[in-house]
């Protein structure tokens, strides 16, 4: 074969060899592909899941806040004690409706028993997280320039008091009120755990003797 000739056979079998190399590689970059392809779906329920979880965790932060609710046992100022209360310093009581879990038939024992207007109050935590209703209770003397005047439903106001994370300072509304004992009590929850002291507030209604 002329020198050439033999140098163009060369130049085509290199190609050749080339073409067949980016081939292999084009079907191996392919494979990969697939397979990348396939690991998404099979993440995907993963990340599903994962995402599943996320609810609960949330419910869980939720609970740990409720757990810390007035366990202080600190008296706001101004605060009158009950002249007569139905169920004086010291009584055994039976918690009848909870207002977090591990509450609602609980034994517990009265810490103290005030004379006051409780309100049950919707407001955003100011460590954000979804907005509180209907919480229960806030008394009058846990209320930023309250005064001594009912404050009416559908009125704004600011809390001064920090039965849970992120209570202190909100912008709250006035769900509705009534004029009534209120009882801090002492109590261990029906769910186990730690005994709460000092738990603020207990409405009379709310208690049962035991």
């Amino acid at each position: 074969m002329q020198p050439g000739k033999a140098k163009q056979a060369a130049l085509v079998l290199g190609a050749t060899a080339v073409l067949a190399l980016s081939g292999c590689s084009g079907n191996g970059n392919n494979h990969n592909g697939n397979g990348g392809a396939s690991a998404a779906p099979a993440a995907s329920p993963a990340a599903g899941a994962h995402a599943g979880h996320s609810p609960a965790a949330t419910d869980m932060a939720g609970m740990t806040g409720m757990a810390e609710h007035g366990t202080s046992g600190e008296i706001p100022a101004g605060l009158q004690d009950a002249a007569s209360p139905k169920f004086p310093v010291g009584s055994q009581v039976v918690i009848k409706d909870g207002h977090m879990p591990g509450m609602k038939g609980a034994a517990a024992t009265i810490s103290g028993a005030f004379d006051t207007t409780v309100y049950a109050i919707s407001y955003q935590p100011t460590t954000g997280g979804e907005r509180i209703t209907n919480h229960k209770w806030i008394i009058q003397q846990e209320i930023e320039n309250a005064g001594t005047e009912d404050i009416q439903p559908g009125k704004e106001i600011t809390i001064k008091a920090d039965h849970m994370p992120g209570m202190m300072g909100a912008k709250a509304v006035v769900d509705s009120f009534k004029h009534t004992v209120v009882y801090m009590v002492d109590y261990t929850p029906t769910t186990g755990g730690e005994p709460v002291k000092g738990h603020q507030w207990v409405t009379e209604d709310e208690l049962e003797a035991r």
